[in-house]
């Protein structure tokens, strides 16, 4: 068994609770810009709000919210996008020794029902009348449920008039009792394989790992002498935003809110907004590294675009093998050309970013060693970061001028990390939560005394790196008893630019497939750059044939990372995505391996089948020999 701890933290301990940090930084740093908003949709102009404005408010809705009848110890849900009402009102929360419990917005009507339940919740804040409507079908099942609150009928300034009689000393004296392991949020799972659970965060764990990497990383967040700022576009309810969002408050990082978490909401926010920090999930930087590449083609510039792509990887690599004492670091002709690009492709991709961002995380799960060091190497290092709902948030980050692509770094200072005989992680640390709310028998099952087991699988290497091979649940075994983790594979499918979505299958089958969902954007323009002569039909023949031949580039590749045992022998390109409409994607875009498997078990079936009619026949190969992959389009 192997096992890390870094030396602890020399963060002060917590005393209180997460809304005193608001408090602090406006009597220390009253003007400071803290949050940003756009005060009209359309506009490209962002509204600042000071450290003591924001301490105005959320002392007004404080006072509202115990007018209210808003108690210490009560569960409040706040059902809404990322938006800066909810930055106040969790934090107004937060004062009067309320919790929050985090609703993704997207939710079903069972969803919601479930969580308002499960959590016993008090009151509930929905966005629009949508919310009002969806709430309102399940309120008879929910006694305890006194309030519905609506935040685009005025919500803020209802309860800010609301709270006009409470006296200040009210919110104060509410303030000071909160301590630091009472439990600031309930925060539900991502749902994946069965409901999602409801995780129990204290005020000490949820500040833990935000004050560790502000006191050991803030400095790197922006350009020296600049204020770090951060676009959120990922939702807060769940614990990757809701940690952004707390990183940015506790340590005077302007946070800007962007509700829409679309491609062209998220770009003209980059563009306007002009962050230092960019972070996202891996499909976010991947998708960004689609357009790119869509781009260049389209401007005709596609080859010069993959060369300099090539450049920056190599010379990232070469950087970091000069950083990890393994190599001379980039030489003088790579640095010629690195210079050439710099000046012509690099920093035009920069500043499709805003033009100042400096570094970025990614999270949720694993980010592709080559991705990464194409970031690098553009002069934007995006870090690989890992955490849980279950840790408050991240327990590793990479060790500054150590950064070690590929893997998720370091053990946080004061955390532990260890991996078990079976390659389970287990964590160790302040962050760790107090348990699922509601189900004692799980919450066991995840607690071995002080450690965490986190279904996680990975391996540290002998300088504490950290790298994640995926969950221990994913793993497919194949009938010849072959363990196969999917998630390199599809993580190595998802660089081909036409991939949206992979699932790679196998459980008791004779060999590795996978599921293929195509990028439409990228589709269409690689269908318009095919140019083909011909009639219709003739047409529409070849363009299938190109795309076969394609997607069989992109299998051969994912291939090359794994042995021949490992490797996919089969596929099917589905017409349709995974999403969360048809029940096989997760709100926080995770994929429902359980349920795409059922959904389509009659065309994994077709597929193998196929297949093995092909090989079934006297005196061919056996399906464990395999050797080219087969692909099937429905």
């Amino acid at each position: 068994m192997q096992d890390v701890a870094l030396a602890p933290s020399a963060t002060p301990p917590l005393t209180g609770g997460l809304a005193d940090s608001i408090f602090d930084t406006a009597e220390r740093h009253p003007t400071l810009p803290v949050l940003a908003r756009r005060p009209d949709r359309a506009a490209d102009r962002w509204e600042e709000v000071t450290a003591v404005e924001l301490r105005d408010e959320v002392v007004d809705l404080a006072k509202g919210l115990v007018a209210a009848g808003i108690s210490p110890g009560h569960r409040v849900a706040l059902m809404s996008r990322t938006r800066y009402e909810w930055t106040v009102l969790s934090h107004a929360l937060w004062a009067v020794g309320a919790e929050v419990v985090a609703v993704h917005p997207a939710s079903s009507r069972d969803q919601v029902e479930w969580i308002l339940r499960d959590a016993d919740c008090v009151a509930v804040v929905v966005e629009d009348e949508q919310g009002v409507m969806t709430v309102g079908t399940v309120c008879a099942g929910l006694p305890r449920l006194r309030h519905v609150w609506q935040l685009d009928a005025g919500l803020l300034r209802e309860l800010a008039e609301r709270g006009a009689d409470i006296p200040l000393t009210t919110v104060e004296s509410l303030r000071r009792i909160v301590l630091p392991d009472s439990t600031a949020a309930v925060v539900y799972t991502s749902g994946t394989s069965g409901r999602p659970l409801g995780c129990a965060l204290t005020h000490r764990g949820l500040a833990y790992p935000c004050d560790t990497l502000l006191a050991g990383w803030g400095h790197t967040a922006a350009p020296p002498g600049e204020q770090p700022s951060v676009l959120a576009f990922l939702p807060f309810s769940h614990v990757y935003g809701l940690m952004i969002q707390l990183i940015c408050v506790r340590g005077g990082i302007l946070l800007a809110h962007e509700p829409e978490c679309t491609e062209t909401a998220v770009t003209s926010g980059l563009r306007t907004f002009r962050p230092t920090y960019l972070y996202g999930v891996p499909s976010v930087f991947e998708k960004l590294y689609k357009t790119f590449l869509r781009g260049s083609q389209q401007a005709g510039r596609g080859a010069l675009f993959e060369r300099a792509a090539q450049t920056a990887r190599d010379f990232a690599e070469a950087q970091q093998r000069a950083r990890l004492g393994t190599g001379a670091g980039p030489g003088f002709d790579l640095r010629v050309q690195h210079a050439l690009y710099e000046r012509t492709v690099y920093r035009k991709l920069r500043a499709a970013l805003g033009g100042r961002v400096v570094r970025g995380t990614s999270a949720g799960s694993s980010l592709s060693r080559d991705l990464s060091l194409f970031y690098a190497g553009i002069g934007l290092f995006v870090h690989d970061g890992y955490g849980l709902t279950e840790t408050s948030g991240g327990v590793t980050m990479q060790p500054l001028g150590r950064e070690k692509s590929g893997t998720v770094g370091h053990a946080l200072p004061g955390t532990e990390i260890r991996v078990a005989d079976d390659g389970e992680i287990l964590v160790r640390g302040p962050s760790v939560f107090q348990g699922y709310i509601s189900d004692e028998p799980r919450t066991r099952a995840a607690l071995r005394g002080d450690w965490l087991a986190t279904g996680d699988i990975g391996h540290l290497d002998a300088e504490g790196f950290l790298t994640i091979t995926g969950r221990k649940k994913d793993v497919i075994v194949t009938s010849g008893g072959q363990s196969v983790a999917p998630a390199p594979l599809e993580q190595r499918l998802r660089m081909h630019p036409l991939v949206h979505q992979a699932v790679v299958v196998g459980d008791g089958r004779p060999c590795v497939g996978a599921l293929i969902t195509l990028d439409p954007d990228f589709l269409a323009h690689w269908r318009s750059a095919l140019a083909l002569s011909g009639d219709a039909k003739a047409r529409e023949a070849r363009e299938e044939n190109a795309l076969r031949e394609e997607i069989a580039r992109a299998v051969s590749s994912a291939n090359s990372a794994v042995s021949r045992a490992e490797s996919i022998r089969v596929h099917l390109v589905l017409q349709e995505p995974f999403a969360q409409d048809n029940g096989l994607l997760t709100p926080s875009m995770k994929l429902r391996r359980e349920a795409i498997t059922r959904h389509y078990a009659a065309q994994i079936d077709a597929m193998y089948a196929a297949r093995s009619r092909t090989f079934g026949r006297p005196g061919t190969r056996e399906p464990a020999d395999w050797e080219e992959p087969d692909s099937v389009f429905r």
